[in-house]
């Protein structure tokens, strides 16, 4: 498993090894024990699964503290171009973000910490995402910036996307920040 650092600190791309044959693939898609030779110590906690059409975008999306959770993500079946955003205020790169092609057929990952909105956009017909949190879903907890907002400039490769009423409403980044941002952690 190659584990590669981004230039936002924390979010990294992750390559397993995949052993192909006449059969098919096999690939160990997370270990605990390389996790933590390379110093990542997350407990994962919930693991979920999306199955969303051509054009659907989800995000950009966040828990706040305590709630806050780790992601590990992957592509089942399809395509989608992932996101995630800086957003812990006093972070040397925050509102920056970082995006990349994740595929069944390329089989790489995205370890997305806490203090960063995520998102993704589905660019096959269909997509299935399976991805693993540190921390359960919290209705109370969960936040939301729009997936274009226009101070973070995500270059999305869909200009109309597919959004739930959630997604639709949610607010700016300026909105986050007059409200309960996250503070960086040195």
């Amino acid at each position: 498993m190659k584990i590669e650092t981004t230039h936002l600190p924390g979010v990294l791309l992750i390559t397993p090894r995949v052993f192909a044959d006449s059969r098919g693939f096999f690939f160990e898609s997370y270990s605990q024990e390389t996790f933590r030779s390379h110093d990542i110590e997350t407990l994962f906690v919930q693991d979920n699964h999306s199955k969303s059409v051509r054009g659907a975008l989800r995000g950009l999306h966040f828990q706040l503290p305590p709630a806050g959770q780790v992601k590990l993500l992957r592509v089942a079946a399809g395509a989608i171009w992932d996101v995630a955003v800086d957003i812990r205020v006093g972070s040397p790169t925050f509102g920056q973000w970082f995006g990349v092609e994740l595929s069944a057929a390329n089989f790489r990952q995205i370890y997305v910490p806490v203090g960063f909105a995520h998102g993704f956009c589905v660019i096959s017909d269909q997509a299935e995402v399976l991805y693993k949190t540190s921390h359960v879903y919290s209705p109370a907890h969960e936040r939301g910036i729009i997936w274009n907002d226009p101070t973070l400039k995500v270059a999305w490769p869909i200009a109309q996307p597919l959004l739930s009423a959630r997604d639709q409403a949610a607010g700016s980044l300026a909105d986050y920040l007059a409200n309960t941002p996250f503070v960086y952690d040195k």
